[in-house]
């Protein structure tokens, strides 16, 4: 069903993982795709011909100037998939590293408000648009060991609500996306690296994770996709302010 036929869509950190599959999924129903993510990462992306990539760090000193004018250079944007983002190391609140909570925070949080900032005079023209912020499940269930990423989250939440009171008359939709553990590569590659460290073992890490939701297994990055593509396309036209976790369930 091509449900964004006709329609724009840009998606930060869309070169890999989570993004890609949205960005995949997005296509998939008919829209077209510019896929911003670093320029060391790009060059081995693969993306379609048809996509439009865009080189840059979120963090950088000149990104809103440069991210402006790639936005200006659309045709059209009827979609931002706000997904860029980074996963710091587990630390405890006594061993925090004040120098990594400022690079997080530049790219988890800055990051996003400056995509929308960028975005949400584009996304109001031709009838409205949406916004899709990549948030956590870690905005509303923080664990031990992770207060950097989950302050981030929560932050991104607290935009998301406030951009949708702000880009509702507009009629921009702004939502977001809460995700738990994803059965995906970099997962599985933090599973392996605890596992040569020491810890449990990879197929009982992800069992025991698994064993945790509802539905007995992972979320994956289909399902994210799914979702990213309801909330950004006309099947919930009324839903703005909230925040759709994916997470099978997690107890």
């Amino acid at each position: 069903m091509a449900e964004l036929m006709g329609r724009t869509a840009l998606v930060t950190g869309g070169a890999r993982g989570l993004g890609r599959a949205i960005a995949d999924k997005l296509h998939g129903a008919g829209a077209d795709i510019a896929v911003l993510d670093l320029p060391e990462v790009l060059p081995a992306a693969d993306l379609p011909d048809d996509w439009q990539p865009i080189a840059l760090d979120l963090t950088a000193a000149d990104a809103e100037k440069r991210l402006a004018r790639h936005v200006a250079d659309l045709d059209r944007l009827d979609i931002l998939v706000a997904n860029a983002g980074m996963v710091p190391p587990w630390r405890s609140v006594a061993d925090l590293d004040f120098a990594e909570w400022d690079r997080v925070f530049a790219l988890n949080v800055r990051g996003v408000a400056l995509s929308l900032k960028c975005t949400a005079r584009r996304l109001a023209e031709d009838g409205g648009g949406s916004a899709v912020l990549m948030a956590s499940i870690n905005a509303y269930r923080p664990m031990a060991g992770q207060a950097l990423y989950t302050a981030t989250k929560h932050a991104v939440l607290g935009l998301m609500r406030a951009a949708a009171q702000d880009l509702g008359g507009q009629s921009v939709r702004v939502n977001a996306l809460a995700p738990g553990p994803v059965l995906t590569d970099a997962l599985l590659t933090r599973v392996k690296a605890r596992a040569a460290a020491g810890g449990e073992e990879e197929a009982t890490a992800v069992a025991g994770l698994a064993g945790t939701t509802a539905l007995g297994r992972l979320a994956t990055p289909a399902d994210v996709a799914e979702a990213a593509l309801f909330l950004a396309g006309p099947r919930s036209s009324s839903i703005t302010g909230t925040c759709l976790p994916v997470e099978a369930g997690l107890s």
